[in-house]
């Protein structure tokens, strides 16, 4: 069964919040004879280079890829959408990261991934003159999203407003992720108290990082593997 291949402690974090959409998802994906198709984004840390935490996330989610293939012959397309806009949100040289998402997206290749830029994304949202409706972060999410700015965010204003911008951007590239890629399935290495930044529409997979037990993510790590720790 291709939902039993992925759809596991091996590779998720908690059970998805939308079975049924998933569900979906492989079935359709299975009555038209086409790849299972997952997208997810990948952020810039302080690293310019790839490193062996990029590589051991890139092998975890090749072996997901594998597994589906031995149920689904048509197997699993992986997309990276490269988070530029968030790069530059959060202060990182546009040199620096053009050079870290094309390393990264370069091994992807190497392992039959496809890769995008999130700009690119909103840029064609913004052309068809979609305009996404003003929205406000729950104190919950903006205290997370205010914790992980005091961590990264290196751009102009306080880290809270460095959260808030975050969040505006999310409400926008949610849509125009889904717009893009209506078939697929939305990976993330975040849990699903987050699950307000994720495309509404799209069945959304919490997955691992690196292993199972390790839900860091990978361009945040420095050269050392981590132990097994969600943190």
């Amino acid at each position: 069964m291709i939902l039993a291949a992925f759809n596991t402690w091996a590779f998720k974090r908690e059970q998805p919040d939308t079975p049924e959409r998933l569900a979906a998802a492989v079935v359709a994906a299975a009555e038209a004879g086409r790849p299972l198709e997952f997208v997810l984004y990948w952020g810039k840390g302080p690293r310019s280079h790839v490193d062996a935490p990029d590589l051991a996330c890139l092998d975890y989610l090749a072996s997901m890829a594998g597994r589906i293939g031995q149920a689904h012959r048509p197997g699993a397309l992986i997309r990276l959408i490269f988070t530029d806009t968030h790069a530059a949100l959060n202060g990182h040289a546009r040199e620096a990261a053009d050079a870290y998402f094309d390393a990264v997206a370069a091994a992807g290749r190497e392992r039959g991934f496809a890769g995008t830029r999130l700009g690119a994304l909103v840029d064609a949202l913004e052309a068809d003159g979609a305009d996404a409706p003003e929205e406000a972060p729950s104190d919950e999410v903006l205290r997370s999203l205010t914790a992980c700015a005091a961590k990264w965010y290196r751009g102009e204003g306080s880290t809270e407003q460095g959260a808030r911008d975050y969040y505006r951007m999310n409400m926008v590239e949610k849509r125009a992720v889904a717009r893009a890629f209506p078939e697929a399935v939305f990976v993330t290495f975040n849990g699903s108290e987050f699950r307000g930044l994720f495309p509404a529409e799209m069945p959304i997979f919490y997955m691992y990082s690196l292993r199972r037990g390790v839900g860091v993510k990978p361009w945040f790590i420095g050269g050392a593997l981590p132990a097994a720790s969600l943190a």
